[in-house]
C-alpha cells in the first residue's frame, strides 16, 4: 500500500513539476526577444514581487524547499539536521540571495517603477 501510494504522489509531482517547467520555459521564451528595460523589469518584478515575496516564483520555491526540510526534519534518525539543514539553507539563499540580487537589477532596469 505504501509502495503505491508513494508511486502516485511522486508521479503527482513530477506532473506538477512538469507545469512548472513549462511555465517558466514560457517565461524565458518571452525574455528570449526583444526586450525593453521597463518590460524586463516588470517581469523581474513579477518574479520577485518586491512587495510580497512569498507571492513571487522565488517566494514559491522558498517554501517548497522550506516544505521539504520540514519533511526531512521528520524523519531524519538522530535530528540533528543533516537532511534538513541544507534545505533550509538553499530556501534562504533563495530568499536572501538571489531575491536581493533580482531587486538590485530591477531597480537598476528602472528605478521609478518599484511602486507600481
Amino acid at each position: 500500500m505504501t509502495g503505491a501510494r508513494t508511486r502516485t504522489r511522486l508521479d503527482r509531482v513530477r506532473a506538477s513539476a512538469t507545469v512548472a517547467k513549462l511555465g517558466l520555459q514560457r517565461i524565458e521564451d518571452e525574455l528570449g526577444g526583444e526586450i525593453g528595460a521597463q518590460e524586463l523589469a516588470e517581469i523581474l518584478r513579477e518574479l520577485h514581487h518586491e512587495d510580497r515575496r512569498q507571492d513571487g516564483v522565488f517566494g514559491c520555491l522558498a517554501r517548497l524547499l522550506t516544505v521539504a526540510a520540514q519533511a526531512a526534519g521528520r524523519i531524519e534518525p538522530d535530528r540533528d539536521g543533516e537532511m534538513s539543514c541544507p534545505l533550509q539553507e538553499a530556501a534562504a539563499l533563495i530568499t536572501d540571495n538571489a531575491g536581493l540580487q533580482t531587486y538590485c537589477a530591477t531597480r537598476a532596469l528602472d528605478p521609478q517603477g518599484e511602486s507600481t
